[in-house]
């Protein structure tokens, strides 16, 4: 049997084996190694939206997503928080997914670990708050055009709007100087486009998944989107934006290898096809 025989004939289950070496291998501890990457015209804008803010600026983070999509969509929540909470910017975080506030306070949490944040010695409901979810789809952030309290009576915490410091002076969407949105599906980012973008002009950021970008990507070019990042490597465009590594860059060693292995193998087929048919005709 020829070497491209032998290819042909390799089992499935080996490929699948390197695949997931592959996966494994750059996440562990002893293989650090720096992946170099360029920064998208889209993550760059997006972030040079967040650096514009003054200290002091209404930063309302939605979080429209759920647990199995925290692996592309966590890391740029942290990163999101992290630079916030350093560039002393006020967040105001909700959730149009029911699990979304939580995944808020995961990155609340993580944030407020970084020695230079916590040194600042940030206190809840002065320097952020959590107003939980609120079901209604984009009923919810239209009700919010006109009052964000009717939306939100209390936060996470049994909180009223009014007991707040934080939210004294914001009543609608005009009180808030951006929005930085997380998605997974609907309600998302079209949904915050459509309504808070087209009918508020409200100044609009979006984080959204691999599979849900390109939906996205026409209201970038639009106008109504400040800037996107889009799925793992957009998390690890912000990380790198905002100098906070985290997972998402760590994770794209793994994503490269991944799919060298996958191509490499791919290549070697349809070689191995092609030179064994020239054999039998």
């Amino acid at each position: 049997m020829s070497f491209w025989e032998k290819m042909l004939a390799v089992d499935r289950r080996w490929i699948f084996l390197l695949v997931g070496v592959s996966l494994l291998v750059p996440i562990l501890p002893f293989a650090a190694i720096d992946v170099k990457f360029s920064v998208s015209e889209e993550s760059q804008k997006l972030f040079d939206g967040l650096k514009e803010l003054p200290p002091g600026s209404k930063v309302l983070v939605t979080f429209d997503y759920d647990p199995p999509s925290a692996p592309e969509l966590q890391p740029m929540a942290d990163a999101c928080l992290k630079y916030l909470f350093s560039h002393n910017l006020k967040v105001i975080i909700m959730g149009l997914w029911p699990q979304g506030p939580q995944q808020a306070e995961i990155s609340v949490q993580r944030a407020l670990a970084e020695p230079a944040i916590a040194a600042k010695n940030l206190q809840y409901g002065i320097d952020y708050v959590n107003l939980g979810f609120q079901s209604g789809n984009e009923f919810v952030i239209q009700r919010m055009g006109s009052d964000f309290k009717e939306a939100f009576p209390r936060d996470t915490r049994g909180n009223g709007y009014d007991d707040l410091q934080l939210l004294r002076n914001v009543k609608n969407f005009s009180n808030v100087d951006f929005v930085f949105n997380l998605s997974a599906g609907y309600p998302g980012t079209v949904e915050w486009v459509q309504v808070a973008a087209d009918r508020y002009n409200v100044k609009l950021g979006a984080a959204n998944t691999a599979v849900q970008a390109p939906l996205a990507y026409p209201y970038l070019r639009g106008g109504q989107l400040v800037g996107l990042l889009g799925g793992m490597r957009g998390a690890a465009e912000f990380e790198k934006l905002t100098e906070f590594r985290g997972n998402a860059t760590q994770f794209m060693l793994s994503q490269t290898f991944a799919h060298f292995i996958v191509i490499f193998f791919i290549v070697i087929g349809n070689v191995a096809y092609f030179v064994t048919r020239r054999k039998k005709e």
